[in-house]
């Protein structure tokens, strides 16, 4: 779900802002600084690197093992709280109003304090985990103030919407983030569960990824006027073929996703390959760019190739 959080993130804010009338940059805007707030809470993997450093041999699914396992100790923890979510989101803001000694005093003190009070409940390694959330929002904060003209209002808002929607996003894989934290209590106590079968839950919680990106992909046609079917090839059809995998790869769980999950991201390479374009409909479309061509048929391949191999799966088992 890494990019599903900062696309449902993205599509929220964005939406809304359309929805209210701002400008489709000011809208684009507010949306892309919400889905760099959604994805900030994973800043806390950064603890797996140690897992893969010291992990042996070079086989791929061990490593992938070693990061997961070491990052684990401090994943949907204090990144993932609901109740840190606020001071965080506040940080972020205070980027944005002018720096006066009093502003620049003021997010000192709020930074020093969530690192001091986790430390104490947490540990010297829960305080790291803290100490680099912080950092990242400041710097995100610190961009936005820089390249965009968004008030420390709409900042917040946005932060506070990134931030909050990200926890939600786990509930379908893995264990479910710990949301009151530091508070010895949870909001939800076991994972969302989307069919009884393994294989069918991932495969389901990948399609949950997919909406939130072609969610994301809708805002932005919304704001600039491009039609999905001036930018996607016919090669984006070529994912169907994605099906026959069900004979060639292990049936993927969340314990084994990686050769589903690599693979069927493979097929997007489909959207580099030469351009035929597909028929448009009539009316005044928005030329995309060749990138934008590129990554809309790419996202549709898989789209396809998710489809298929759902649909080969079920009549295969």
């Amino acid at each position: 779900m890494f990019v599903g959080h900062a696309a449902l993130a993205f599509a929220i804010v964005g939406g809304v802002a359309i929805a209210s009338g701002w400008s489709s940059e000011r809208a684009l805007a507010i949306g892309v600084v919400a889905g760099a707030f959604a994805a900030l809470p994973d800043v806390d993997m950064v603890y797996a690197l140690v897992g893969i450093a010291g992990a042996s041999g070079s086989d791929a699914l061990a490593l992938a093992g070693a990061f997961w396992s070491t990052g684990n100790v401090v994943h949907r923890a204090v990144t993932h709280s609901l109740v840190l979510a606020l001071p965080v989101a506040l940080l972020a803001a205070l980027q944005a109003v002018t720096a006066t000694r009093r502003v620049r005093a003021v997010s000192a003190l709020v930074a020093t304090l969530l690192v001091a009070l986790i430390a104490t409940v947490g540990g010297a390694l829960a305080a790291f985990v803290t100490l680099l959330f912080v950092v990242g929002a400041v710097a995100v904060g610190a961009v936005v103030d820089r390249y965009t003209d968004l008030t420390a209002t709409g900042v917040f808002v946005a932060a506070l919407v990134g931030l909050a929607t990200h926890p939600f996003g786990d509930l379908f894989t893995g264990e479910p983030p710990a949301m009151l934290y530091p508070f010895d209590a949870a909001l939800v106590t076991e994972r969302v569960a989307l069919a009884a079968d393994p294989t069918l839950h991932l495969l389901a919680a990948f399609g949950v990824e997919l909406a939130t990106i072609w969610a994301a992909v809708a805002v932005v046609c919304l704001a600039t006027g491009l039609r999905p079917t001036a930018a996607v090839t016919r090669r984006a059809s070529l994912g169907a073929g994605y099906a026959a995998s069900v004979l060639l790869i292990p049936a993927p769980t969340l314990d084994l996703s990686y050769p589903f999950v690599f693979s069927v991201l493979g097929v997007g390479l489909l959207g580099v390959l030469p351009q035929v374009r597909l028929i448009r409909s009539r009316g005044p479309t928005v030329e995309p760019p060749d990138w934008l061509t590129a990554a809309l048929t790419g996202l549709s391949a898989i789209t396809v190739a998710w489809l298929a191999y759902a649909v080969a799966y079920v009549v295969v088992g």
